[in-house]
């Protein structure tokens, strides 16, 4: 049984609750609570550290150094024991609160992200981002013990009282539902042999995080955003979106299942924009949210009414970037992790007023990266005029979105930004020579903002932008910041598929290098690859800039337009006049080997 104060029990038997929704850490966050209500820990991306609140006094105890860019975290059970998902070292670091000491380091296959404990800390469940995993582990014995293929980019985790586990699809939004002894799938639809979720909601979903569960009706929260990749404007293109999903196993089909509720206009005409957590009071009479790109919370009055669902009841303006909220065990208090404030801040729940703030963590970096990344995170003026969109809506932590964008321009694939700085010029289309010229972007009608230098902008290949503008070139130097980590197909060394696909890269026969060159695969040149008439909406082609193949493993789809869903159509289907490397003489097993070298890049880390 929880240590939970006996006010806490009483009044969780009252509303008709159970006891075991109140422990912590059955839903992923990047900040936990204690079961005996005395600590506060939270992760910090950029600092690789985990930080130790004593809430009594309101003072910093410890801040632990785990690794690089921590996640997820969950208290074991009663004790001061942590899980933290340590997601570019690929482990799951257990931490002693009280001493500071790392007890554990687990080696796991690649990007933990989401953490969600048992309530008596026996089992820890962590999603992997990739390859698409959920895996459970014994933090007694540092264990591995059970490993299940779930999905597509698995982030947000939560752990029902039904046995069930709950967890979402980063870049399409998808709710699943496994059981947690076996790993299957429960929200299978009938007859289909592949994981398609019943609760998928649309294909305009994506960048959900995280879920959280409603401590007695059967409700996920999931906070999310919607992408229109028809809209090329800021005002269409990006929204803000808490689903509510009913998990209710007798539920009727023909209603409703997932509503999705529009933060943009919850309240009248206050735009908010990036949600990134969400958490419950533990009566679930309440709604914590909080949106990173304009530092916003709302307050909502849960209805659980199976239309509505959500009522506003109020709002706060939070520090830069918020990324993590979590409610007391007696839902008098919640806590707001602001990321690029480095601050824990409390505030009372009946007033929403601040009791308490704290510096958890320093800055590692210079100024300039600092003032570029709270500039690259925000949707609020100079860089937007109606706080919509941000330049993480489409590039979180200088990753893509997955998405195909209709720009004026034609269709656009996302490309992530890591190695940006190595890989100039800039765009599918090469129409930019310098991050600075993103200026051009802010001004768009994509995000509507009123800029960072005074007076007009020079075209992207024109003359320079760069050394016009503080907050311009600091938005670069951020940008330029973002290496790749090593490929966990080369974690331990090539195969021998891997081993003959690199034979083929390089050799004559394919001409795949004379183009894809050099340490970062790219000759930084324009090249008609015969794919500019696929899409009858395209400007600029046929020519279009060389992208690098690091860490192309994770970067579907593929090429200008997206066309290509796998790097077996980029080479075969995509490539019919051997006009983007010779493939069309290679036999299936050869383009596996190629593709199999393809994906174990990098074979190191790239900082």
């Amino acid at each position: 049984m929880s240590r939970l104060p006996l006010l806490v029990v009483l009044t969780l038997l009252l509303i008709g609750g159970t006891v075991q929704t109140a422990y912590a850490g059955v839903s992923n966050s990047l900040m936990d609570l204690s079961q005996d209500g005395r600590l506060l820990a939270c992760s910090n991306r950029d600092s690789g550290s985990l930080s130790i609140v004593d809430l009594e006094s309101g003072k910093l105890l410890r801040e632990i150094r785990v690794g690089r860019h921590p996640e997820g975290i969950a208290f074991l059970g009663d004790t001061h024991q942590i899980a933290v998902a340590v997601y570019a070292d690929d482990v799951v670091a257990i931490i002693d609160a009280d001493s500071g000491k790392v007890l554990k380091r687990i080696a796991v296959e690649d990007e933990p992200y989401g953490i969600a404990a048992t309530p008596d800390g026996q089992q820890v469940y962590v999603t992997l981002e990739f390859p698409g995993k959920l895996i459970r582990i014994d933090p007694q014995s540092g264990a591995v013990d059970q490993s299940w293929t779930i999905g597509h980019f698995p982030r947000g985790i939560a752990l029902g009282t039904d046995g069930h586990i709950y967890v979402t699809e980063y870049l399409s939004g998808a709710l699943l539902q496994f059981d947690s002894q076996t790993g299957q799938v429960l929200n299978r639809d009938p007859g289909n042999a592949e994981i398609q979720p019943r609760w998928a909601g649309t294909q305009e979903d994506s960048l959900a995080r995280q879920v959280a569960l409603h401590p007695r009706s059967n409700k996920a929260y999931i906070p999310h955003q919607r992408s229109r990749v028809t809209v090329a404007h800021g005002a269409g293109s990006i929204f803000p979106y808490i689903s509510v999903v009913n998990t209710q196993p007798e539920f009727d089909e023909s209603k409703k299942r997932r509503r999705r509720v529009q933060m943009d206009s919850f309240r009248g005409t206050y735009v908010v924009a990036n949600p990134w957590e969400v958490a419950l009071s533990p009566d679930g009479n309440w709604l914590y949210a909080v949106f990173s790109g304009t530092d916003d919370m709302f307050v909502c009055k849960v209805l659980d009414d199976d239309y509505r669902e959500l009522e506003y009841a109020g709002g706060l303006r939070l520090g830069s970037n918020p990324r993590a909220v979590r409610v007391s065990a007696d839902g008098s208090r919640f806590y707001v992790y602001n990321a690029l404030d480095f601050t824990v801040v409390g505030y009372d729940s009946a007033t929403l007023k601040p009791v308490m703030s704290i510096e958890v963590t320093q800055w590692p970096h210079s100024e300039d990266i600092l003032l570029g990344k709270k500039l690259f995170y925000t949707a609020n003026p100079p860089m937007t005029q109606q706080r919509w969109i941000s330049c993480s809506s489409c590039h979180p932590d200088g990753d893509a979105d997955g998405r195909t964008w209709q720009n004026p321009e034609g269709l656009r694939n996302t490309q992530p930004m890591l190695g940006l700085k190595h890989t100039h010029p800039i765009h599918w289309s090469a129409d930019r020579d310098e991050v600075q010229d993103f200026e051009i972007t802010i001004r768009s009608p994509l995000m509507q903002g009123r800029g960072l230098i005074r007076g007009p902008v020079h075209d992207g290949l024109a003359d320079p932008n760069a050394g016009r503008s503080r907050e311009l070139d600091a938005l670069a130097e951020y940008t330029n910041s973002h290496g790749f980590t090593q490929s966990p197909f080369a974690k331990q060394g090539l195969n021998e598929s891997a081993q003959r696909g690199k034979a083929l890269f390089f050799s004559s026969r394919t001409r795949c290098a004379e183009c894809h060159s050099g340490t970062y695969f790219t000759d930084l040149k324009m090249h008609d690859v015969g794919t500019g008439g696929a899409d009858p909406s395209e400007k600029f082609g046929p020519e279009f800039d060389t992208p690098t193949l690091l860490s192309v493993y994770r970067s579907a789809p593929y090429l200008h337009h997206g066309q290509a869903a796998t790097l077996v159509d980029v080479l075969t289907t995509q490539n019919s006049d051997d006009r983007h490397g010779v493939t069309s003489h290679l036999s299936p097993a050869q383009v596996a080997d190629l593709v199999e070298f393809l994906k174990a890049l990098p074979l190191e880390d790239l900082p």
